[in-house]
This record gives structure tokens, sequence and C-alpha cells, in this order.
């Protein structure tokens, strides 16, 4: 099994462009089954997620060609000829099960079984089924399969008990040819959720509200095809802020949305790094040595978000003073803390708490990434860690993460990916 090496103490220093949004790209790709007509992504970046939903759009008949060069996908459905999701990509990947709503959509039917992924928490998918229930369908279990079922979905106003993200992706593309009107409240409002709403509406679907806790569509007959960009990553955006902060470095981000890393700046300018935009979609990163020591709350957007607890963790490991985390979102966020207290970090946890104690130094260390975020959080640690040490089970790390050590590696990081 392949692993990353870094020798710690190295500043990152340079400019490195963001990639295109894993979590917006997802499910624009598992939209794809609402059209016969072509569909054209720009900026999807390499991940092994994005290469698992290809597979399962094949499995269902879908014509997917992937341009690496240019980072480019094109899709085409015409060809739709199965419902049944098998069970190794939806195993393996929890976005998987967002094509549900699609199917049912333009087929009234769908089989998947049960949906898997980082294993940060139970993620129910009870309001993904309570919504699409509400449109019509039926369902009944089988064999581990969720079979799903309907003559035709209708509008209906739904209420999500939590603003889930990928209930209210999967409400929403089920509702973009379903008879009538269907009003989600409660909605998601992170900005995946926006640009997800702005790709099915450059396709022919009728959303308004994205981005708002009331989102509404009136169903349309039928959507054309379409060539759309997806927005800049945040959650690799604030990944590589941490890594200028936590090696002391000084780096100029591109292809950023601030507005989208308004809690994330606010908490790093919070520690004392230095953050400044050049403009709409330039950041500069700049550590003024030791960080101070902050308290964060993870909470849906616009709130802190989940997926960068980690990396922050991180960063707080060698803060001047004590840091208190409260995860929210996700139980089960914290299985990366055994592997930071390998390195020298300080953190005590108490239910769904951390507190972390601020040290001078790291030290190198063999670790092993327990999932995605958890896992770019060692590789952030092991920058700033004296020594080498080496991460192991970088498969997790390739579902989110482009080339992430030979990005690293681009700043002047000493980062290497060993077989």
């Amino acid at each position: 099994m392949e692993r990353i090496l870094v020798e710690g103490g190295v500043p990152l220093m340079g400019r490195i462009r963001i990639k295109g949004a894993k979590n917006a790209c997802l499910p624009m790709m598992a939209a794809s089954l609402l059209t016969s007509e072509d569909i054209i992504l720009d900026d999807v970046p390499d991940l092994d997620d994005v290469r698992t939903m290809s597979r399962l759009l094949r499995s269902l008949g879908v014509e997917v060609y992937r341009d690496r060069k240019n980072e480019r996908i094109y899709f085409n459905s015409r060809g739709l000829n199965n419902c049944t999701a098998p069970y190794g990509p939806v195993r393996r990947m929890r976005a998987s099960f967002l094509i549900m709503g699609p199917l049912l959509a333009r087929m009234g039917r769908s089989r998947i079984s049960l949906p898997g992924g980082c294993a940060i928490g139970t993620r129910p998918i009870d309001l993904h089924l309570k919504g699409l229930a509400a449109m019509g369908s039926q369902f009944t279990m089988d064999d581990g399969y969720i079979e799903a079922e309907t003559p035709f979905l209708r509008g209906n106003r739904i209420y999500l008990d939590y603003p889930s993200v990928g209930a209210t992706e999967n409400i929403m593309m089920a509702a973009v040819l379903a008879r009538g009107t269907t009003v989600i409240e409660n909605a998601a409002a992170e900005p995946e959720i926006i640009d997800l709403a702005s790709f099915l509406k450059y396709i022919g679907a009728r959303i308004e509200g994205a981005g708002t806790p009331l989102i509404e569509i009136e169903g349309v007959n039928s959507l054309t095809g379409g060539h759309y960009r997806v927005i800049p990553d945040r959650i690799e955006a604030g990944t590589f802020m941490v890594a200028a902060a936590i090696s002391g470095g000084d780096i100029i981000l591109e292809n950023v949305i601030p507005q989208h890393l308004t809690a994330v700046i606010s908490k790093l300018q919070e520690t004392g790094v230095l953050v400044e935009e050049l403009g709409q979609s330039l950041i500069r990163i700049r550590s003024r040595g030791r960080v101070n020591a902050v308290d964060i709350k993870t909470l849906p957007y616009p709130g802190f978000p989940t997926d960068l607890q980690p990396q922050f963790m991180a960063l707080l490991s060698l803060a001047h003073g004590t840091s208190v985390i409260s995860e929210t979102v996700f139980e089960k966020r914290y299985m990366h803390v055994e592997e930071m207290i390998r390195m020298g970090a300080r953190v005590r946890i108490e239910e769904r708490t951390a507190i972390i104690t601020g040290q001078q130094l790291l030290q190198g260390a063999i670790v092993r990434a327990p999932d995605l975020r958890g896992g770019a959080a060692l590789v952030l640690s092991a920058l700033a860690a004296r020594g080498f040490s080496e991460i192991r089970g970088i498969n997790h790390i390739r579902r989110g993460y482009n080339r992430l050590a030979g990005r690293l590696r681009s700043l002047g990081g000493r980062v290497f990916v060993l077989p």
C-alpha cells in the first residue's frame, strides 16, 4: 500500500490553484441521469470519488468520457437501461445514494444498496426517504437494498428535520421532473446546493430560493443538455490555508470564492494568521508565528464546516493556550485524534467536545489516516512536526484531494508518495 512521507519544518511558499469542488460535481454527475442530452462539466477534479461515481453511472448504461488533461467530463444517459446500483461503488462512497432521486424522476424506480463512505457518524438516509416518499415513492428493503418505485412523482411540501445536504440535493433533483411544485423547508444552504441548483436551472429546471432555508421547485416535462463549470472546492482551499499557517509559510490561493470561506477566514484571523483577499478569486495566507488558541463549533453552512474541523485541530495543537472544539454535525469525527496524539498533540475528548492544549512542537511518527479529512489533518501535522512522518491509509485522502503530496511539494514541502 502506498503511503505519504513528510519531512517537517519546511515553510510552504508560492501559489496554488484550487480544484473544482468534489461535493458540487458529484451531485451534478448524478443529475446527468435526468436528461438524455449531452452534459459537459468543467473543473472536475481527478479524485477516487469521481472515478467511483463514473463507474456507477456506466453500470447504469450512461456514457461517460473523462478528459483528465482539461479536467472535463462528458455524460450522455440516452442509453440508461438499469436502475440497480451495484454494491461495490455504493459501499465505497455515500454520494452514490444521490442517484436515487434522479432515477425515480426519470425511470420511476431504483434499487440501491445502503451507502458507505467515511465512518464518521451515522449519517442516516431517513431524510432522503422521507422526502421522496412525500412525493409518491414507495420503499421496500430486500437483501440490503432499498427498492423504490412510483408511477410518477408529484410535488409536495417537505420539511427536513435537519438541513441535510444530501437529502436537499436528492429531493431537489427528483422534484425538477415531478408533477407540480415542491417546497423544501429547512433546506441546506451550502454553496454546493446553490451550484447544483444553478446547474439544474442551466439545463431547464425551475428552482428558486437555493441558498436559503426555503427552496421551491416547479416541475418541468424534460431537461436539456449543457456545458457547466463547477465551483472551486472550499474545503480544499481551507486545507491549503491551514497548510500555510501550520508550516509557517506564505502562499497565494488561486480560483477561490472568498464568500464561501467567511467562517474559515474569520477563525484563521482570530488565531493571528494574516489572510488577505487580493481579488475576486485570490487569497493570500501568511503565517505570523505561533498561533493563538481559539474555540470552534462546527455547524451547517454558513457556520464553521465540519470538513475542516480535523485540519484546524492540527493547527490548534501548536497554539498558545487551550482551544475547545465542539463537533455538532458528526458524532465520530474525532477518529484522527489518537493518531495526532502519537505525534505529540495533547487532545482530550469529552463526548462531542475536544480540548486541545497547544504544544511548541510535534514529533514525526508513523500514523494511519482514519478517513478523508482526518488523513489531511495528519499530513498537515506532519508539515509542522520535527523529523519524518509516514502517513498510511492514503486511499482515504485520495477520495477528496487530487495529488495532495505533489501539490504540497510544488510549494516547497518535503512531501513524497512511497510505494
